[in-house]
C-alpha cells in the first residue's frame, strides 16, 4: 500500500490497479506472499483499502462540518416525507368522501403525485441512491416496480380471470369497502421507505468498519454475511408492526363499515403481498446501491414475468383450445391460492436475490468509500478469476529455472 499508494489513489477500478501492479513486476507468486491467490485479488483489496485522492484525511471529503451533519439530517428526514404525504392523502380522501366526485379525484391524484415526487427524491439521494445507469434504465426499473406494486394492490386478478369473469363480479380482494385495504397497503409501502433507508445506511457503515479492521478478504467476507442477514431480518421485523399500526390508523381515519368475515383471509393475503414486495424491493435496491444493478434488474424482471405468465395463462385459457393453459394455472394457483400469487412470487424471488447477495456483497470492492465498483457478472470477465496475460506469461517464463549454460 505504501509503495503503490499513488497508483491506488488515482485508480478508477481494481482492474487498473492490477494492470499497474503487473507493469511494476508483481506476479501471482508475489501476491501469494500477501495471502492472495492472484494479482487481481490483491488489487481488489488495495482498491478497497486505499482512499481516493478526494478522500484523503483532512481533505474536503473527510473534514466533518456542521453543514455536512445538517445535510445528513435533512436527507434522513426526507425519507419520512412519502409516508407523511400518503397518510395526509388518505385523510383527505376520507374527509372528501361526502363531497363531489371532482374533489375526491383531485385529492387522490394530487396526493399520489406528491407521494411519487417524494419517492423519486428519496431514491435520488441518501443511502438508497444508485450511482450510474441511464434514463432508460431508470425508466425500466420504474416500470418493473410499478408492475409489482400494481399487481399487489389491484386485487384478485387471477381469481377473477379463472372464475369470476363468468358472472362479471369483481372487487379488489373481495373487501367491503374496496378502498380501505388498498389505502392501507399504499400507506405501508410509503412508510417502508424510512426503515429501508435506515437499514441500508446501517449495513453500509458496519460493512466499511469491518473492512477497515479486516486482515484479508476471507475474514471480511465471513463477517459481512451475518451482517447482511441481520440487516434483512431487521427490515423484515419492522414491517409487521408497521402494517398493524397503519391498519389501526386507517380504520380510525376511515370510519366505514367493517369487512365481512369472508374478506379477512384475502385481506391477510394482501398484507403478505405488500410485505413480500417490500422485502424484494429492499434486497434489489441494496444490490443496486452496491453496484450490482444487473442482478437487481434481473430479479425484479423475473418476478414481473412470473406474475404476467400467471395472468397470461388464465387469459389464454379462456380462449378456444386453451383449456390446457387454464388447467395448468388453476393447479398452480391451488397450491397457495390465487390471492397469494404476488406474495409467493415476490417472496421466492427475494430469497433468490438474497442468496446472490450473500456472495456479491461479501466482496470488499462492493463497500469502497467512493462510487461502488460493479463487478463483471460473466465468468469470462471475472476480475478474481486467475487469468494469464501477456505480462504474467513473460514473467513466468523468466521465473523458470534454466539449465546451466543456457
Amino acid at each position: 500500500m505504501q509503495r503503490h499508494h499513488e497508483l491506488c489513489a488515482r485508480a478508477a477500478d481494481p482492474l487498473e490497479i492490477a494492470a499497474g501492479l503487473e507493469a511494476h513486476g508483481v506476479t501471482d507468486r508475489t501476491a501469494a506472499r500477501f495471502r492472495h491467490r492472484d494479482v487481481f485479488s490483491l488489487a481488489e483489496e488495495l482498491y478497497a483499502r486505499v482512499p481516493r485522492d478526494d478522500e484523503e484525511p483532512g481533505g474536503p471529503a473527510a473534514a466533518p462540518s456542521r453543514g455536512r451533519a445538517g445535510g445528513r439530517l435533512a436527507v434522513g428526514a426526507l425519507h419520512l416525507v412519502p409516508g407523511a404525504l400518503a397518510v395526509a392523502t388518505v385523510v383527505g380522501l376520507a374527509r372528501a368522501r361526502g363531497g363531489a366526485v371532482g374533489e375526491r379525484v383531485a385529492a387522490g391524484v394530487g396526493g399520489g403525485a406528491l407521494v411519487m415526487a417524494a419517492l423519486w427524491l428519496c431514491l435520488a439521494r441518501g443511502p438508497l441512491k444508485v450511482r450510474g445507469g441511464g434514463s432508460a434504465g431508470r425508466l425500466a426499473g420504474l416500470l418493473r416496480v410499478g408492475w409489482l406494486i400494481a399487481y399487489a394492490l389491484c386485487g384478485d386478478w387471477l381469481h377473477w380471470l379463472l372464475d369470476g369473469a363468468r358472472t362479471g363480479a369483481w372487487r379488489p380482494y373481495g373487501a367491503a369497502p374496496a378502498g380501505r385495504p388498498v389505502a392501507e397497503a399504499v400507506v405501508v409501502l410509503a412508510l417502508a421507505v424510512a426503515p429501508a433507508a435506515w437499514c441500508a445506511h446501517w449495513f453500509a457503515r458496519r460493512a466499511r468498519r469491518r473492512l477497515a479492521g479486516s486482515r484479508g478478504l476471507a475474514e471480511f467476507a465471513a463477517g459481512v454475511r451475518p451482517l447482511l442477514a441481520g440487516t434483512v431480518a431487521l427490515f423484515l421485523c419492522a414491517l409487521p408492526p408497521l402494517v398493524l399500526a397503519v391498519r389501526l390508523a386507517v380504520r380510525f381515519a376511515l370510519p366505514l363499515p367493517g369487512r365481512p368475515p369472508e374478506a379477512i383471509p384475502t385481506a391477510a393475503a394482501l398484507d403478505a403481498a405488500v410485505v413480500a414486495v417490500c422485502v424484494l424491493l429492499f434486497v434489489a435496491r441494496l444490490l443496486a446501491v452496491h453496484g450490482f444493478r444487473r442482478a437487481a434488474a434481473t430479479g425484479t424482471a423475473v418476478a414481473c414475468a412470473a406474475e404476467a405468465a400467471a395472468l397470461g395463462g388464465a387469459v389464454v385459457g379462456r380462449l378456444p383450445g386453451g383449456g390446457a393453459f387454464a388447467e395448468a394455472v388453476t393447479k398452480g394457483s391451488a397450491v397457495c391460492g390465487p390471492v397469494s400469487v404476488p406474495a409467493t412470487v415476490c417472496g421466492v424471488t427475494a430469497l433468490a436475490l438474497l442468496a446472490y447477495a450473500f456472495a456479491a456483497l461479501s466482496r470488499a470492492s462492493a463497500h469502497t468509500p467512493g462510487a461502488p465498483y460493479a463487478p463483471y457478472l460473466t465468468a469470462s470477465h471475472d476480475p478474481l478469476r486467475p487469468t494469464t496475460t501477456r505480462s504474467t506469461r513473460h514473467e513466468r517464463r523468466h521465473d523458470r529455472p534454466t539449465a546451466p549454460g543456457a
